[in-house]
């Protein structure tokens, strides 16, 4: 049972580090940070925009890392805000730019290759497994934290 931890904590620590590595030296390219590279994606494929609040669930990311990624985006011309309809700032929807455009493409290049090389050896049934095991891994743990704080908040004694 602790071999499948280590196995699990390491593995998925490598993968996290080569990933941020990845993100950081392809984005240095274009004046961004590794952290721009999901709200580039998930702004290029939703043409319409998104909100802060959409980006914090899609990313995985708190209100105030959203924020800041988007006001660097913003400052370098990467996006705009949709501020029809006398909306507020924070609860408009942010818009790639032309510019953001083009880097949101580079960044679908760079995620393309990314998740080829990752897969390299890897038949389609065998990554099938394991991305709905990943999921249901991702899951359980999630439902742990989930315990954990709800035993928190009742002030119980856990260690």
């Amino acid at each position: 049972m602790i071999e499948r931890f280590e196995d699990l904590t390491t593995g998925v620590a490598r993968i996290y580090k080569s990933i941020r590595k990845i993100k950081e030296i392809e984005m240095q390219s274009m004046g961004l940070k590794g952290i721009h590279v999901m709200c580039m994606y998930y702004l290029y494929h939703s043409p319409d925009g998104r909100t802060a609040t959409d980006l914090c669930v899609l990313c995985k990311e708190d209100k105030a890392g959203i924020s800041r990624i988007l006001s660097d985006l913003e400052q370098k011309d990467f996006l705009r805000y949709d501020l029809s309809c006398d909306q507020k700032k924070y609860r408009a929807k942010a818009v790639l730019t032309e510019k953001g455009k083009r880097c949101a493409i580079h960044v679908e290049e760079l995620i393309l290759r990314a998740v080829e090389a990752g897969g390299e050896g890897i038949k389609d049934a065998e990554r099938d497994i394991f991305y709905r095991v990943l999921a249901v891994i991702a899951e359980n743990l999630e439902n742990v934290c989930v315990g954990l704080n709800s035993q928190k908040k009742k002030g119980l004694d856990i260690g």
